[in-house]
């Protein structure tokens, strides 16, 4: 196979559809829209789950049940890799300190300090979310899990 024999697969380059260009385009007069009616406008379109007038579906089924999310705690995930790349060995870390590096930014009910990773240094914890996994690689390096 040579360079110039090199083609794109059937079906990949396509023309785009010049559309009010004259009848002998193929595209003229309406556009491709039909005549007249709510879609052949500018601008037009209809909403998703607009059904004319009628009743749409999602008003016409009941509404049962409940939901928690509006309830529910939004936690911020910090591995102790990230610790480990972001602070010096000996040093204390709480919510102050975790938004002072940039680990958390958003605003959020709790943190919580995960085990994935590797910890070199030895650090103070003084958050109360802590998994099982994050504190015994924090112990093992030689820190302290205060909570």
């Amino acid at each position: 196979m040579q360079l110039q024999d090199v083609k794109p697969r059937p079906g990949a380059k396509k023309r785009r559809k010049r559309i009010g260009c004259g009848e002998s385009s193929g595209h003229g007069k309406t556009s491709g829209k039909g005549n007249k009616g709510q879609k052949a406008r500018a601008g037009a379109g209809i909403r998703p789950g607009f059904e004319g007038g009628q009743m749409p579906l999602f008003r016409r089924l009941p509404k049962k049940g409940f939901s928690n999310v509006q309830f529910r705690d939004v936690y911020e995930v910090v591995n102790v890799g990230c610790l480990n790349d972001a602070f010096e060995d000996g040093a204390v870390i709480n919510e102050a300190s975790l938004r002072e590096s940039g680990l958390v930014n958003r605003n959020c009910d709790a943190i919580k300090i995960l085990g994935t990773g590797d910890l070199t240094r030895k650090l103070t914890i003084e958050i109360k979310n802590v998994s099982a996994s994050a504190r015994e690689k924090i112990e093992k390096a030689g820190g302290s899990v205060a909570a």
